[in-house]
């Protein structure tokens, strides 16, 4: 069976952006109820300051940036200024690379050119004939599961499905969520991530450090993501309509906005390993 949910990250708790702050993304509040650091804004210099400077860094503020971050899957319509992504994503470029390679590359889509592939790439998904010409150029998961990994996928899965009201032999609704993935979740913008294709698995790494800046930039903003393998597997379709060099290959989709307080799915709380669990410390 397929897994249910957007094939990366988690889902939503409390403190995510509400209509009532959409209006002014900057306007977050740690959980002290102190606004958080804002960043720089558009001409403004993104060049990370002097080491030994750390005046106004506050540790809750990154932390709270860190574990508000959920993958957000109903958004409101509220438009997010251009500037404000531009913002996100100069900030995100800060993120560490091999060499200083910068492997990314991103695709900012909003308004028609959104409403286009989104259009696109749901009538591949949709149609059978279609759906099975398509594979994806890398594989995000294992071919075979084991433990503990496949325990996780299935309770996210199902937990999601369970706020949902789908049930396990509900194969039409499970669909119908999946195909939630290629709008983007109804984000007002869509960002489509690619690297070279002749690039190492280190630069991979790199992406991965990229990607997690870019949300968690997008959260000290009071906006909400949605990271996405899934349009992985339409890379063709993707190619097509943003008109992609052939040495470029889809890493992921992500979906940027302000979350749907009202929406049921977006309540799913994902759990995480106990610290004992995973880090070893060795003296």
């Amino acid at each position: 069976m397929k897994h249910p949910h957007s094939r990366a990250g988690a889902t939503q708790p409390s403190g995510f952006a509400t209509a009532a702050n959409a209006s002014n993304p900057s306007d977050t509040l740690s959980r002290s109820g102190a606004p958080m650091q804002a960043q720089p804004g558009a001409g403004e210099s993104t060049h990370p300051a002097p080491v030994n400077d750390n005046a106004g860094l506050r540790v809750e503020h990154v932390d709270e940036a860190i574990r508000s971050r959920r993958s957000i899957r109903a958004y409101l319509p509220t438009p997010v200024p251009t500037t404000t992504v531009a913002d996100i994503l100069s900030v995100a470029s800060r993120a560490p690379s091999g060499s200083n390679i910068q492997p990314w590359q991103t695709y900012v889509l909003t308004g028609e050119t959104l409403t286009r592939l989104t259009s696109r790439l749901l009538d591949a998904f949709n149609d059978p004939a279609q759906r099975l010409m398509h594979q994806e150029e890398y594989a995000y998961y294992p071919r075979e599961w084991t433990e503990p990994y496949q325990a996780r996928r299935r309770k996210v899965g199902w937990d999601l499905y369970g706020l949902l009201g789908i049930g396990r032999a509900d194969k039409a609704r499970m669909h119908g969520q999946h195909a939630r993935n290629f709008t983007f979740f109804d984000a007002p913008v869509g960002l489509i991530f690619t690297i070279d294709r002749h690039l190492e698995q280190g630069s991979w790494l790199d992406y991965g450090m990229f990607l997690q800046s870019v949300m968690i930039a997008a959260r000290a903003r009071g906006l909400d993501t949605c990271a996405q393998a899934a349009f992985a597997t339409f890379h063709q379709v993707i190619a097509a309509e943003l008109h992609l060099p052939p040495s470029r290959m889809v890493v992921c989709g992500m979906a940027m906005g302000y979350a749907d307080p009202n929406a049921v799915e977006n309540g799913l709380v994902t759990e995480r390993a106990p610290l004992q669990e995973w880090a070893h410390f060795l003296d």
